[in-house]
């Protein structure tokens, strides 16, 4: 016997290096469930039959409890490939070229599904649920283990010839160029937070003065995190580092805004988080390299969804997709 559905849902997901979040909207863009899964670094296609799984239960779920699911977006930490359906995403071994839509609609049949890059998903979660609400010209700067970003204009996601725009790791900031710079990019070398870390390795084995906190820690082991800490007790080495940071997020900001003139920088990922207090610092620093009209009347600002950005920003790309009313009759909600 079949189940009668009365309700209507989207589904996001957020597909990250090592977990899976996904949640059931309705159309106004309030939470009826969520659900999250590990990844564990699984390779290709084996890391496809989980996310297939994950599917299954979710649909299955929704099903028990009366909820048809009109739409699915995901987000990917990476490139999605629209015209082939196919997925590029570094973190996840094996995802070069992998066909997720045609792995994805074994699962979801006829439901209609979008895939979408996470900086671009964190954006738009922002744009239906967070502080980007309203604007349509809006940059979201995601730093995590690695920097992307967003970019929104006259109300349209910017995407490139190959929808590889927001790539802001790779923005040139530094005079000099290091070979270094060719795996991650200037800007992700020096200020994600996998940068931060590296950066503080490298100063401790080259400061033979110091002998701070970090300098107890297994140095391959330090974290970003590890390193704010000791930034937040006044710890010099950790101070220098965190410094800089603010210098590298301030001028890229600047130069954003100048190119781009947003109403809105909005500043999430895990680092943003535990540094959201300096944001003021940061536009500080951005006011002293961008075109000085434009940065006086943009606003910078932390990401009101935090963690859960990129899921609903998958939520509001399936609703996007399939042309779903945002505030449909209560009924139908």
């Amino acid at each position: 016997m079949g189940h009668e559905t009365n309700k209507h849902a989207v589904l996001g997901m957020d597909i990250g290096g090592t977990k899976l979040a996904s949640a059931l909207f309705d159309y106004q863009g309030n939470i009826i469930y969520r659900e999250t899964r590990g990844l564990r670094k699984r390779n290709g296609s084996e890391a496809g039959e989980i996310v297939k799984g994950f599917f299954k239960e979710m649909k299955d779920l929704a099903l028990s409890r009366g909820i048809s699911v009109s739409a699915a977006g995901i987000s990917i930490p990476g490139i999605s490939r629209f015209e082939k359906g196919t997925v590029w995403a570094p973190n996840i071994p094996g995802w070069d070229d992998y066909p997720l839509l045609e792995e994805v609609k074994v699962i979801t049949g006829d439901i209609p599904v979008i895939i979408d890059s996470d900086r671009v998903c964190h954006l738009m979660g922002e744009v239906w649920k967070g502080n980007a609400s309203g604007c349509s010209n809006a940059v979201f700067i995601a730093v995590g283990t690695g920097i992307g970003a967003g970019i929104m204009v006259n109300g349209e996601i910017l995407r490139g010839s190959s929808d590889i725009s927001g790539a802001v790791g790779w923005m040139a900031l530094d005079r000099s160029f290091r070979q270094e710079y060719i795996q991650y990019g200037c800007f992700e070398y020096q200020a994600s937070g996998e940068g931060i870390a590296r950066v503080a390795r490298i100063y401790i084995d080259g400061d033979k003065t110091y002998n701070g906190a970090l300098l107890k820690k297994d140095p391959g082991e330090i974290s970003s995190y590890e390193v704010i800490d000791e930034f937040r007790k006044g710890d010099p080495l950790a101070v220098r580092v965190i410094k800089e940071c603010i210098g590298y997020w301030g001028m890229a900001a600047a130069n954003l805004v100048s190119i781009l003139n947003p109403e809105k920088i909005i500043f999430g990922g895990g680092i943003f988080g535990p540094l959201t207090d300096l944001i003021p610092d940061i536009k500080k620093e951005a006011a002293k390299w961008a075109q000085p009209i434009a940065v006086r009347q943009v606003d910078f600002d932390v990401s009101g969804l935090g963690s859960d950005a990129a899921i609903f920003g998958a939520g509001y790309m399936a609703l996007k997709s399939c042309n779903i009313k945002h505030n449909p009759d209560p009924e139908d909600a």
